[in-house]
């Protein structure tokens, strides 16, 4: 359908989207780390599509990003997730550079030169994401900062050799900031917890991380803002990219979700209908359309709002509700849609050998990823109604 379109440029050619398709089960089964898949993306360009060409990267905007990744989540969706969050750090950068802020220009050298990077900011029981942070970091003289606290969901955990971190500076009480850095690989004071044993998105081997005392250099570090909500562009950047980017693993699920449903009914066969195809049942073709509808309505509003953020448009304060609704909405729709699929398809689908069966697990963690429901609720309710006075 629409994830297709317009893609001559695209870095996923079929016979590598079906390579890393074929290797997507036995991730999953293994509870292993997509490795292979990570080698082959790397050799395409894929780690650099958002680096300018100036930089030796293939300078793909937001929007085109957000339909290459759903295209890789069609062929693996815990790839497709784990890959976003080296995504997203260079669809910050890019998008601060184009802004006239080279301050993480080296964050797109790097991506072109080889380098990993993913996402150490979610923390046990912080729904406060981005406004504050369990984790201290803890300031020297020299400008750099030791980080401690524990962040969790941290994909990548195999493979990354810059972690963005961030953590609460409480050295001046009247003051708090929020202190955002990139620790390397090779530094001390730190420990990956090998505890990734979940339902679904197993291949993103989302280990924890322990920060004992992690030093992130001074020329590391890119951020520091006052605790609480921020317009900073660096804030906003992250925010943006990762509502959008998560967005699109979740519509390639749903569209693989459809093609899988519609196999389906088009090889099975029914002795009510006289051994003809599902296919030709009404209530079958009913179901199956109504699935395609709710995912064809899924990639064009997403696609609306990258291109509104490359082109810099200013929504204000509607920015919030806009992304948030974006991605409770993809998120939402996915997992309808995999469960309509699964209808379709039949009990043989609910094997767990069977890729709708891996989709229907995968689609679950949709639910997990910032914002959540709740939070999203909130957003668009104080955007119509006006904020809850204080209690």
């Amino acid at each position: 359908m629409l994830l297709t379109e317009g893609m001559a440029d695209s870095l996923l050619d079929e016979a590598l989207l079906a390579r890393i398709r074929d290797r997507a089960a036995d991730y999953d089964r293994r509870n292993a780390f997509f490795a292979e898949d990570l080698d082959e993306l790397r050799a395409a360009g894929y780690l650099a599509m958002m680096v300018p060409a100036d930089l030796g990267g293939a300078g793909f905007p937001v929007a085109a990003a957000v339909r290459e990744q759903a295209r890789l989540a069609e062929a693996a969706p815990a790839t497709a997730l784990a890959v976003n969050m080296h995504i997203l750090w260079t669809a910050v950068a890019a998008l601060l550079r184009s802004r006239g802020d080279e301050s993480l220009e080296w964050v797109l050298r790097d991506a072109a030169a080889g380098e990993v990077f993913a996402f150490g900011i979610s923390e046990p029981g912080n729904d406060e994401v981005l406004a504050d942070s369990f984790t201290r970091a803890v300031p020297e003289e020299d400008g750099g900062y030791r980080y401690f606290g524990t962040k969790v969901f941290g994909s990548l955990a195999p493979a990354w050799t810059r972690l963005g971190v961030f953590g609460r500076d409480d050295s001046d009480p009247d003051a708090p900031m929020l202190v955002h850095g990139f620790l390397d690989r090779g530094s001390e004071g730190y420990r990956i917890l090998e505890d990734w044993d979940t339902l679904g998105m197993r291949a993103t081997q989302s280990h924890t991380t322990v920060l004992e005392g992690a030093r992130v250099e001074p020329a590391r570090v890119s951020r520091i803002l006052p605790v609480g909500p921020s317009a900073d562009p660096f804030t906003f950047a992250i925010f943006a990219a990762f509502e959008l980017l998560v967005s699109s693993v979740y519509v390639g699920i749903g569209e693989r979700a459809v093609q899988l449903a519609a196999e389906s009914a088009l090889t099975r066969t029914s002795a009510r209908l006289g051994g003809r195809t599902l296919a030709e049942d009404p209530d079958v073709r009913s179901a199956l359309a109504e699935a395609a509808i709710a995912q064809d309505g899924q990639l064009p509003p997403i696609l609306e709002l990258a291109r509104d953020v490359d082109a810099g448009v200013d929504h204000g304060r509607a920015w919030l509700p806009r992304l948030v609704g974006a991605k409770v909405r993809a998120t939402r729709t996915a997992r309808t849609v995999v469960d309509g699929a699964m209808g379709v398809a039949g009990g043989g689908a609910y094997r767990s050998v069977s890729e709708l069966a891996r989709l229907y697990r995968d689609v679950t963690a949709g639910q997990f990823h910032p914002s959540s429901e709740r939070a999203a609720r909130r957003a668009v309710a104080n955007a119509l109604l006006g904020p809850l006075p204080d209690a």
